[in-house]
């Protein structure tokens, strides 16, 4: 009565499987596997190994892969043997083993070279595309990826045709081709979008284009895909809306659904959205979905969680709250990324100029190849600008601000998103020189940043082209540009800039402030006159206490006054509180 029932339960599980109800064929072929005497199959067991991977057991995965590459063995199915091989490779470079990686890389050449041609040998062609790529050979990268469409073509498979789409599309943007590499990408995830792909394969496939667009410096197809990707990765559609109006486009697919009703790759794609919502300005929104991504992501996935903490980090410096900054960043530090330029830009905050200047110079050492990852030298470029600038190395300043307008212009096509971080350097520095030309540059960063929705960079073009403004001495303008960037910075929580635009405001209606003090020493004044403290005019105003020391040393001498005491009866006598 027994092998009936046995046998049916791996029918039923390999139908689960082909169903990608990966959990149901999980159960299944584990209660089964319990059973020393009811053996499993080489290609039940790879069945097992991925149906472990998508339920979350990852040691299991392995093990399971191991038994299959040994029956596959046994069996003298190199094909089969070959193909585990790889995805043992695969599975420990995710774990971080990278000896035992490369070892089952060996085994899988070993297994699949001298064969006829393959399907599976796409895998390992894949492979040595990206290893080509990486130490710069992109001629070799490129033949090897024109070898894998051919390979994906025979074998009929619209996984390996997207795969192989997707490599050459990745070998082409590291060689700097960047509309080819994007029509490319735009092909392969054509057939995710319409549902032609394995999970397995639609997942990977979301996470590469993620990268690849923020790398790439392409913020639309960043929006339009994370929007895609979390769709499919949401439980099966009840027809309720997206999580984010914000960032919802009349272009991105329809909802795509999991069966099994759980996605590992949930909190990778997660966490990349939390990058776009910081952009967008969804703050809140993007602080809970950061949370929520690192508790998603599988434990192969770790570099996931880091950009998550790390952007996480970016969204609460810019509202003033520094110390749970600093705390973001060191998770994201602890779990392998380097937290540049947030962390430089967060020292700065902190009055800490020296620690910004050697943290971002730092990052950028180790970013010298400008064709790998655009997006994230451009910000340190900006960084560098804005900490110098900070600083008073205006020739600093400059050359970072020349260097990211040269790799804006270096870059195949037009990318809005690095033009506009080069405008903004390019006028900032400009304004700094004094340079009766810094509106040009700061307009076009503006309307860059307009076009792009990333309101918070908008907002700070706006401060920096109210400078301008007063500067030609056109009052007007420089105050609707400070209201405007101040209803900005207080929609989006961002409370230091908020702070200081109103300052500023202020500051352009009452020109000459009593006992010839600066509208910063009025604001310190003013605090003090409500009672505050040393570290709490600090935490108020996102500076540091030596540096609220120094101001009440400036204000005690500009009034002729001793204590906090005169302080304040001078303030009220003169209508400045």
């Amino acid at each position: 009565m027994s092998a009936p029932t046995t046998i049916d339960a791996v029918e039923r599980a390999r139908g689960a499987a082909a169903r990608e109800s990966w959990a149901e064929a999980y159960e299944l072929l584990h209660a089964h596997d319990r059973h020393p005497s009811r053996g499993l199959t080489a290609d039940d067991l790879s069945v097992l190994a991925d149906a472990a991977w998508w339920s979350g057991h990852v040691d299991e995965s392995v093990t399971a892969r191991l038994r299959a590459h040994a029956a596959y063995l046994a069996a003298d199915d190199h094909r089969g043997a070959g193909l585990a091989s790889w995805w043992l490779h695969y599975e420990y470079a995710g774990l971080g083993r990278p000896a035992a990686a490369a070892g089952w890389l060996h085994r899988a050449r070993h297994h699949l070279e001298d064969l006829p041609d393959c399907p599976e040998q796409c895998f390992l062609v894949m492979t040595a595309a990206e290893e080509a790529s990486a130490h710069g050979e992109h001629q070799t990268a490129l033949a090897a990826t024109r070898r894998m469409t051919a390979l994906a073509l025979a074998s009929g498979s619209p996984d390996l045709l997207a795969l192989s789409r997707q490599t050459e599309s990745r070998v082409l943007l590291a060689a700097g081709r960047r509309t080819e590499g994007l029509a490319l990408l735009d092909d392969a995830m054509c057939a995710v979008s319409a549902g032609e792909l394995s999970g397995m394969v639609t997942g990977w496939l979301y996470c590469l284009a993620l990268t690849q667009c923020m790398e790439a410096a392409d913020f639309a197809r960043a929006v339009e895909w994370t929007n895609a990707a979390m769709e499919w990765c949401a439980p099966p559609w009840t027809g309720r809306p997206p999580d984010s109006a914000e960032t919802r486009t009349p272009t991105a697919p329809l909802p795509m659904t999991v069966p099994s009703g759980e996605n590992p790759f949930r909190g990778v794609c997660r966490a990349h959205r939390v990058e776009v919502l910081d952009l967008l300005g969804a703050w809140a929104l993007a602080e809970a979905e950061a949370r929520q991504a690192c508790r998603e992501v599988p434990v192969d996935c770790l570099e996931s969680a880091a950009a998550a903490y790390y952007a996480a980090g970016d969204v609460q410096r810019h509202q003033g709250r520094l110390e749970a900054a600093a705390v973001s960043y060191g998770h994201a530090h602890e779990l392998g990324r380097i937290p540049q330029p947030g962390l430089a830009l967060l020292r700065l905050a902190q009055g800490r100029a020296d620690a910004a200047v050697a943290g971002v110079d730092l990052a950028l050492a180790c970013r010298n190849d400008p064709d790998h990852d655009v997006l994230g030298r451009a910000r340190l470029l900006a960084a560098r600008t804005e900490v110098a600038l900070a600083v008073r190395d205006v020739p600093g300043a400059a050359r970072a601000a020349a260097d990211l307008d040269a790799l804006a212009g270096h870059t195949d096509g037009d990318v809005p998103l690095l033009r506009a971080l080069a405008d903004t350097a390019l006028g900032s520095v400009a304004l700094a020189e004094k340079s009766p030309h810094a509106l040009l540059p700061l307009r076009r960063a503006l309307a860059g940043w307009l076009e792009l929705r990333v309101p918070y960079e908008a907002a700070q073009v706006r401060m920096l082209l109210a400078a301008a403004d007063r500067g030609a001495g056109d009052e007007e303008a420089a105050r609707l540009e400070l209201g405007t960037a101040r209803a900005v910075f207080e929609r989006l929580g961002a409370v230091p800039d908020a702070r200081r635009a109103a300052a500023l405001l202020t500051g352009g209606t009452r020109r000459r402030l009593p006992g010839g003090l600066t509208a910063r020493e009025a604001e310190v004044l003013r605090l003090v006159a409500s009672g505050g403290t040393n570290k709490d005019i600090a935490r108020e105003l996102v500076i540091s206490e030596h540096t609220v020391a120094r101001h009440l040393n400036n204000i005690f001498a500009k009034l002729g006054v001793g204590s906090r005491a005169s302080a304040t009866a001078y303030a009220y006598a003169h209508s400045i509180l």
